[in-house]
Order: C-alpha cells, then structure tokens, then sequence
C-alpha cells in the first residue's frame, strides 16, 4: 500500500500571545494547508510566563493542547534589559478581555528550550519546505539562526509581523496619538515587535541569504484588514449571520459557540484600547494572522492551488506589476526610555527599494482581504468541530 503524501506547508510559529496571536495560533492549528510543527513563546504583549500561558490556555480553547507541542523561548531581547509589556493595549495578563479562556490541559515541554525544540523541527523537514512565523518580538527568530546559520538556506521562508513605513507605503491609517499622527505603534517612528529587540530584526535584515528568504508584514498592511463590526458578526455566528440564530441575543453579547464567544469578547477588548490609544474606531487591526496567511502565497501550480491567498507585492495600480523586493535597515541605536522619550527613533524601520530582480525582503502591500477573513471563519468553525467532537486527548504513544 502506497502513503499518501502530506504535501502541507510545515509551519514553525513563534508568537506572544496577545490577542491577535490567537487568531493566528488558531489558523495555523487548522488551516488544511499548514501542518504546524510547533508553537514557541517569547516575552512581548505580556511577560514571558504569561505569554506561555496563554498560549496553553489558545491550545486547550480549540482542543490542540495535547497534539501541539509549546516550548518556553526568550524573556528579553538579546541585547537589552526586560521591556515594560503593553498592557494599555492587551492589558495585565496580556489577553484581557474574556473570562471564557480555560485553564490549560497541557503545559509548555520544559524537557528542551524553544531553539533546540525550532531547529530538530525544521531539520526533519525537507529542504525548502518549512517555514517559520514569528509574530512577537524576533528574539527566538534571531537566536535560531545564529545559532544554526546552515538553516539558513534549508528553509523555505520566514514571515514576521512588525514593522511600519508610512509616508503612503499603503492607504492604511497607522493612527494618532495626542493629535501627532504617527507611523509605529509604541512610539511615533517603531512599531512593537521591532523596537523589542530591534537588534534581533538587524540580525536578519542584515542577513541577505535570510533576507531574501524573509516576508515583512507591517503595520502599513495589517491596518487595512480591520476587524468591523461585519467581521466580528462573521466570527461570531459565521457566514449564515445572525438572522440564522434568533436564539442567541441581539446585542451581539453571545455566538454561536462558548469559542466565538471568547474570540469576539476579545476583539472587543482590543477594539476599545485601539480606539482609545490610537483613534482607531472602524475596528482593531488583527496583525499576526496575516504572518501565517502570508505563507499562503505562491501556491499556483502545486497540490495546494486551491488554498492560495494572494498577497501583492507591487504597488496597487501601477501598470507595470513586477514584485518588489526591498533592503530592511533598523535603527538600533538609544534606549528603550529614549525611544520613549522621543530622543531616539530606535526601531524605527527603513526600507530601501532594490533593483528589480535583486533578491531582499517582501513586503506586501495588498491582499485579498475578503478571502483572508472567510479562510480565518473556516478555521473557527473546523475548531468548533474539534471541541464538539471532544478531540483534545492525550495522544496514543
């Protein structure tokens, strides 16, 4: 008897969950084109014990914690003392907003650390097949390949969340903070993730193999897929609305299931703090599922055609649509308190547009976004029908 060939994206995510983490925790649990090897943590949207947790606490909400491995990666950039979380925006424990997230049937493996457990996963893929994710600060992602620089060329990609242009990059709205309008999103020049550990993002930037290998998916593009109220009523009773549930209630208080419950609660919660910090009020940008989509692209002519999700990286009109590729530069230098204080624009991000066929990092700035939210609803409802069938159980040695 002939196996049948598992022609999945293999998929290593590295996150910090954080609301928006969840969303791309759950679309990589179960979009039927990726085959996740494993989640691993680091400090960002909340501390590294939390973070931790709440991605154990992700697992068991879409019955994944006993068939998803998550291991405990890094608690401070790789240069830098401990950064203050962002509670303003994901509050104390770094998911607030719900009391519907159970506590965690399984916890981290402690028996190795993050990088260990990312380069034994990625090894055992074939050459120019996996991809790692990482939507958090790049700290882990950095340290892996340092560490293992022959992974290098044995990846397919690495997608990152972070970063932000402006200067019209994408129509997107980045926000306002005290009348200034701004282009990061924790000071007015860097977005979160870079300004972390904005050493972490020059180790690969300034890595051309790793560069050319690298998708960057900004600010300047997840403010264009906000989460309206029209989306969150496709999370919360999918796409046959709300007239198909007249037992529910009409304030939108309750889904269809105990899990889009808790994903809109959150959404919520993140709503109220963009609106409130940012001005943002149409709805929250969901940032780090667009990392995970983004390995969805350049599918056409493989098994996995069906699955594509199209990401332009040209700009949107131009008559001439060759791909674009850019150099990343970071600024590293000052403090956290100077980035604070505005005395420096430490992790500010440039990018430098290359000659055209010269190899360097894609930045989208387009997508499909109707089709990025209905493949997100599919993975809900594929997650509903995991908990109704009860699947989270210790796995069969």
């Amino acid at each position: 008897m002939v196996s049948k060939v598992d022609n999945r994206i293999p998929v290593w995510l590295d996150c910090d969950p954080g609301h928006d983490d969840t969303f791309a925790i759950l679309l990589a649990a179960y979009h039927p084109a990726i085959r996740i090897l494993g989640i691993s943590t680091v400090w960002g949207n909340a501390s590294l014990e939390k973070t931790t947790r709440n991605a154990c606490s992700i697992l068991t909400s879409i019955s994944r914690s006993h068939s998803i491995p998550i291991y405990i990666g890094a608690s401070h950039a790789l240069q830098r003392p401990t950064m203050h979380a962002p509670t303003d925006i994901h509050g104390e424990s770094g998911l607030d907003g719900t009391d519907l997230l159970p506590t965690p049937l399984v916890g981290p493996n402690t028996t190795i650390d993050a990088v260990t457990a990312m380069s034994t996963a990625l090894r055992s893929c074939a050459p120019g097949t996996a991809w790692v994710v990482a939507t958090g600060s790049f700290t882990n992602a950095a340290q892996l390949f340092l560490d293992h620089p022959d992974l290098v060329s044995h990846i397919k990609g690495l997608s990152l969340m972070g970063g932000a242009f402006g200067s019209g990059f994408t129509p997107a709205i980045l926000g306002t903070v005290d009348g200034v309008p701004r282009v990061g999103n924790w000071t007015q020049f860097a977005e979160f993730n870079v300004l972390a550990d904005p050493e972490a993002a020059d180790v690969i930037f300034s890595n051309r193999e790793l560069a050319g290998k690298t998708t960057l998916i900004p600010l300047d593009l997840t403010h264009m897929v906000l989460t309206t109220e029209q989306v969150r009523d496709l999370i919360l009773y999918g796409p046959e609305g709300k007239e198909a549930h007249p037992e529910l209630p009409a304030d939108g208080s309750k889904g269809k299931t105990t899990l889009r419950t808790m994903l809109v609660e959150l959404l919520m919660f993140f709503a109220k703090t963009y609106a409130d910090v940012f001005g943002i009020t149409e709805g929250p940008p969901l940032h780090d599922p667009l990392a995970v989509a983004a390995v969805l692209t350049g599918l056409v002519g493989t098994p996995l055609e069906e699955y594509q999700i199209p990401f332009w990286d040209f700009t949107p009109g131009s008559v001439e649509k060759h791909r674009e590729r850019f150099e990343v530069i970071v600024v590293t230098e000052g403090s956290y308190e100077d980035a604070r204080t505005g005395a420096a624009k430490t992790g500010m991000t440039v990018a430098k547009l290359l000659p055209e066929g010269q190899e360097g990092v894609r930045i989208p700035r387009g997508l499909d976004i109707p089709l990025f939210w209905k493949v997100l609803e599919e993975c809900v409802s594929r997650a509903d029908e995991a908990n109704k069938r009860g699947e989270d159980v210790p796995l069969a040695n």
